[in-house]
């Protein structure tokens, strides 16, 4: 396995992380009931029904900013912005203006940091990192690195509604190098009393502390900029910021992004499995063009609810299985023992860490190889549960490739050898929950 040990040392200033505390912008009604009703998972985890409920639970949901309507109440298409802007990201501009007019969302008199605990349900060891401007560093700064591919378009449409709303709406996370004095400094604030807390559907305990004190700042400021940290999740927001930089350079506060810093390893996040679906690819089919490089074979169901479900639930939880499972939604097939041909599919010229990828056996042998399908969205789709990925085969009248996740070691193994997972690699776990504190541009 590819090593965990970072490749940065303490005392390279080019790859030290710039952190800064920013004027927040919070909703003024801040007990934990309404903040629920207002409050949203980040906008690529919300369906389309989802973003019903989400807004019909509040007419100030954050949802209505983070992934607007373009139709207006009368049904015609809401006006494009003087910049130019796209309507629907007009539109986030002006719900966003109402909404501080009307004293919904207020900011914050003065610059702070935000400590945000993440408890999950199950009552295990909590995710605790730091909210904050992080600076953009220059392109060939090894301070954040990426670890997963980008659409161009995704990127337009996130860097189009950060140009429009003039606001980070929801932060990126950053897992970064381990550092004694940030754990330490995390730990006195932990000891107050948060001034934010909800728990959101999935169970988990959001907790957050507003941080002002000048030494607090500087002290966390001056550890973290001894740390390097990788991009876990907003790849597409990450790449909309230093888009929005470069097409409006004299922009006040477009030289950072909003940032949640948690650390890698323990207090940090995990990694979940984001699985594949093949849309209009039968199972047999896709059994028999598998079966020229891989072992193929039945995994019994047993009865029961949601016995496919539970199967793969099964698999994902046992350390020794391997390979790929493939579903159609009622039978399910393990892929195991890829043969040479398939496994020189993977370009032997890209790092070690990278061809060692489960995810990337799955994209360049089996999707790419064996079916000959492109890796775009509408030949490839996401599903971030089991669930998902095997409702989504039997509606899309495909198969559901169901993968197991890497490892956070891996994920920053690949980072720092300088190459790039397919997009939708990982799922870190858990997310900071999207409404709880914006950042405007403008200090």
């Amino acid at each position: 396995m590819p090593s965990s040990s970072p490749d940065r040392r303490p005392s390279d200033p080019a790859a030290g992380l710039e952190v800064r505390p920013f004027r927040a912008l919070t909703y003024r009604v801040r007990d934990a009931a309404h903040l629920a009703r207002v409050t949203s998972p980040a906008y690529d985890l919300v369906t389309a029904a989802g973003r019903e409920r989400l807004a019909g639970a509040d007419p100030h949901n954050i949802v209505r900013l983070i992934l607007p309507e373009t139709d207006t109440a009368d049904g015609s298409a809401p006006p494009r912005a003087a910049d130019g802007s796209p309507p629907w990201a007009a539109q986030a501009a002006r719900t966003l203006a109402a909404w501080q007019d009307e004293d919904v969302l207020v900011r914050d008199p003065v610059p702070a940091l935000w400590v945000y605990e993440l408890r999950p349900a199950d009552g295990g060891a909590p995710t605790v990192g730091w909210l904050g401007a992080v600076v953009l560093p220059s392109p060939a700064s090894t301070a954040v690195l990426p670890h997963e591919d980008t659409f161009p378009e995704a990127v337009e449409g996130r860097r189009a509604l950060l140009a429009a709303t003039r606001t980070d709406l929801e932060p990126i996370v950053l897992a970064h190098d381990p550092d004694p004095e940030v754990a330490d400094l995390t730990e006195r604030v932990r000891r107050t009393e948060p001034v934010l807390q909800i728990v959101d559907d999935d169970g988990v305990r959001h907790r957050l502390w507003r941080v002002t004190d000048a030494a607090l700042v500087t002290g966390i400021g001056a550890a973290l900029g001894r740390t390097g940290a990788v991009i876990a999740d907003g790849h597409h927001r990450f790449a909309a910021a230093r888009a929005h930089q470069r097409t409006d350079p004299g922009c006040r506060g477009c030289d950072a992004v909003l940032a949640l810093l948690t650390p890698m390893g323990p207090g940090g996040l995990r990694v979940a499995a984001i699985h594949r679906v093949l849309p209009d690819l039968r199972l047999d089919d896709a059994a028999r063009d598998a079966a020229r490089g891989f072992t193929v074979e039945d995994v019994p169901v047993h009865d029961g609810p949601s016995p496919v479900a539970a199967a793969v639930d099964a698999w994902l939880a046992d350390p020794a299985a391997s390979g790929f499972l493939l579903s159609d939604g009622g039978r399910l097939l393990q892929l195991s023992d890829p043969t040479p041909a398939v496994r020189d599919l993977v370009p032997s010229e890209a790092p070690a860490a990278w061809r060692g990828l489960d995810v990337v056996l799955a994209h360049k042998g089996l999707i790419e190889g064996l079916w000959s399908r492109t890796d775009e969205p509408e030949s490839v789709l996401i599903a971030h549960t089991v669930e998902d990925a095997l409702r989504t085969a039997a509606e899309r009248d495909g198969v559901a490739l169901l993968l197991r996740p890497p490892s956070p070691a891996d994920v920053a193994a690949v980072a720092r050898a300088g190459a790039r997972m397919p997009r939708k690699s990982t799922l870190f776990v858990p997310k900071p929950r999207t409404g709880l504190v914006l950042r405007p541009l403008a200090d």
